[in-house]
């Protein structure tokens, strides 16, 4: 028997990898978490198997459904939003795995950071402007960030930052970065991106409070800042250039054959 975590992705049904469908079509048992997970991916579950939503149960209950389906030799899809390498509780879950001597495989996804990028049609590293993305959050009830982990501390370095988890906290996010950014510093909100109803707030740190103020978000956004993401006169990189010899690309510019 083994444990399958999978990453399903932002929201969108179709941005999961090939390899999550198919486990997911595997496994006779699949639990995820309905508050975040699309019930479309659902549909790749074989008939007649135990599909159970985790999003009202406790870790206690959630490991009381891997031993019996151990003790019935049945594979478990295990569904996370995103990708499962940042904020999927992955990790407290393995542990416990472990301590049963139970077997699993981690399958990543597609996370929210990459398809909000998408839907805004950026490159969040831009040449000689931002070549660093910052993905972090702010304490919450959850768990609580290392005293070294604050907004001040990764905004003083001035990269892109993806903010997860935080759309409440706009006021402490606005507050903490304008003096490093500038009141003038682009910020975007992507809501639910890839999900049927995705919407995009842009506005910069001065204004970014009364945009938010008038729409209706609550969870499920992303909170972009950096200059990088309205800069449209930076140079073009080396990579392509004709001047640029590297392995594949003779001296004169040309591919090599």
């Amino acid at each position: 028997m083994t444990v399958h975590f999978i990453g399903a992705g932002p929201g969108a049904p179709d941005l999961i990898t090939v390899r999550g469908r198919d486990l997911i079509a595997a496994c006779p048992v699949c639990l995820y978490a309905g508050s975040l997970v699309p019930k479309a991916l659902l549909d790749y579950c074989p008939g007649g198997a135990r599909i159970v939503d985790t999003a009202a149960l406790s870790l206690d209950d959630i490991e009381a459904e891997y031993v019996a389906a151990a003790r019935e030799g049945k594979d478990v899809a295990r569904l996370h939003s995103g990708d499962l390498s940042v904020w999927s509780a992955m990790g407290e879950q393995i542990r416990r795995l472990e301590r049963l001597g139970l077997d699993y495989t981690v399958t990543p996804g597609v996370p929210s950071f990459a398809a909000a990028a998408a839907t805004l049609r950026r490159e969040l590293t831009v040449p000689e402007v931002a070549q660093s993305l910052v993905l972090t959050r702010i304490s919450g009830r959850a768990s609580k960030m290392p005293e070294t982990e604050t907004l001040k501390a990764f905004g003083a370095t001035g990269a892109t930052l993806a903010i997860h988890l935080a759309i409440h906290a706009i006021a402490k996010v606005v507050e903490d970065l304008t003096p490093l950014y500038g009141a003038d510093c682009p910020v975007v909100i992507v809501v639910r991106a890839s999900w049927p109803e995705e919407r995009v707030i842009r506005g910069t740190l001065d204004d970014i409070e009364a945009k938010l103020a008038e729409e209706t978000v609550e969870r499920t956004a992303l909170i972009f800042v950096g200059k990088g993401l309205a800069s449209e006169d930076f140079r073009e990189s080396a990579l392509y250039s004709t001047d640029y010899v590297r392995r594949f690309r003779s001296p004169d510019g040309k591919p090599e054959t």
